[in-house]
């Protein structure tokens, strides 16, 4: 036996796959839910991707990984409406609720003004910095 260093995008995937498994095994069937990865994405006129939003919706929930508005088209609402076609998805696909984490230097007071809650902070992370855990109920 030996533990190695490494990154190999298959072999994490495999993990996951596996932790996967375990958790399915141990969920009531009416917990288990589909797992589905979504995005919806941003284009200019010359069809560069200029924002976008990623997610992964799994028992009963939708957890966002990545928000992104390139800086020459912020305040335009973008975000805004990233951010509410993710939450028609979920609503849409039956979740319950919408989470997501942020650092004070991006964008608590874009997800409050969206109606999330924190629920969680890790202060002082990364140092000088606060991490915010946020949720929507649907």
């Amino acid at each position: 036996m030996k533990i190695v260093k490494q990154w190999v995008q298959e072999d994490s995937d495999f993990i996951r796959k596996k932790v996967i498994e375990y958790n399915a095994k141990n969920l009531p069937d009416e917990k288990r839910a589909p797992s589905e990865e979504i995005s919806f994405v941003v284009r200019n006129d010359q069809e560069e991707i200029v924002g976008g939003i990623t997610g992964r919706m799994f028992w009963h929930h939708l957890s966002i990984d990545f928000l992104w508005v390139s800086e020459e088209y912020r305040h335009e609402g973008f975000g805004s409406q990233l951010i509410n076609r993710m939450e028609e998805f979920a609503i849409e696909s039956g979740c319950r609720l919408i989470k997501v984490d942020t650092f004070s230097f991006q964008a608590p007071k874009f997800y409050k003004k969206h109606g999330f809650k924190v629920f969680g902070v890790i202060e002082n992370h990364p140092k000088g910095y606060n991490q915010y855990y946020f949720e929507k109920r649907l």
